[in-house]
């Protein structure tokens, strides 16, 4: 391990390279499309390959071939190591010399006054998947959670056939409408709990970093919006996805927030995420 660290805090380097080191944590358990990542990051295919070699030569990132296309996750057990190495090393094995300054400790979101926590759901246009996320937490556990969403790219209004589903499912859209994620980035903004992606274009996209450091994943799920069909097949879909965000959201509401340290936490919700209540795009 000693021997591999200054190669892959070499390779980490270069800022290009860590864009797409960055950009696959956010997607991580994602496997992601090399095509996908050069349009996110603006890089030639070329020159997105030989960083990606080099990536995969320190051994931070793996390939797999899905199909015709080559898909790349984070070596997440080899990243943990280099993580580790280096807290007990530099570190000293104490993580209160090396936790976060804007973090007082690293166990966890931290307790409030009530038991409530913030949670912030993000797509590129906050018309439908965000809303739903929003929604659907609002209304399966509002006495526990203070749910919100937004977008990188927000539409100007909300759609349709979201709002016809929700109506259907007796949510109140009242309190709804499409809103940007530099809302939530201010002095006066929520101190998010958790913050989810529920769409692929918004977890490629370099956001700010989040004060105290909430608990994120990415729940990618395809995009009912972009349907192509009859007006049956296209409110089919946002259906669908609505079926498969209320698994997930039952799923994370139920878990023992109070109970789990920072690491069974962020386990727990990157496990919601590979599980069978819906599929990244």
């Amino acid at each position: 391990m000693e021997n591999e660290i200054p190669s892959r805090l070499f390779t980490l380097g270069h800022p290009q390279r860590l864009a797409i080191f960055r950009l696959l944590m956010r997607r991580y358990p994602d496997r992601v499309p090399a095509g996908e990542m050069a349009d996110a990051l603006g890089l030639k295919a070329s020159t997105l390959s030989a960083y990606l070699s080099a990536l995969m030569q320190a051994g931070l990132v793996t390939q797999e071939r899905v199909g015709t296309s080559l898909r790349y996750s984070i070596a997440m057990t080899e990243v943990r190591r280099t993580f580790d190495y280096l807290l007990l090393d530099c570190c000293r094995g104490r993580p209160d010399l090396c936790a976060p300054v804007s973090l007082p400790s690293t166990s966890g979101p931290q307790p409030k006054p009530q038991p409530r926590y913030d949670v912030l759901f993000i797509c590129s246009g906050n018309s439908a998947r965000s809303i739903f996320a929003e929604s659907i937490l609002r209304k399966v556990a509002g006495d526990r959670f203070e749910a919100h969403s937004a977008g990188t790219r927000p539409n100007s209004e909300l759609n349709p056939f979201a709002l016809d589903v929700l109506k259907q499912k007796g949510h109140d859209v009242s309190v709804l409408r499409s809103k940007n994620v530099t809302e939530f980035q201010g002095p006066e903004a929520p101190k998010f709990d958790f913050v989810f992606t529920v769409c692929n274009q918004a977890a490629n996209e370099d956001c700010p970093a989040w004060a105290g450091q909430p608990v994120s994943a990415h729940w990618g799920m395809p995009d009912p919006v972009k349907m192509v069909g009859t007006s049956a097949e296209k409110n089919l879909a946002f259906h669908q996805a609505y079926g498969a965000l209320q698994n997930r959201i039952k799923a994370f509401s139920a878990l023992p927030i109070a109970s789990l340290d920072r690491i069974s936490l962020q386990k727990a919700v990157d496990d919601i995420s590979r599980s069978d209540a819906g599929s990244p795009a």
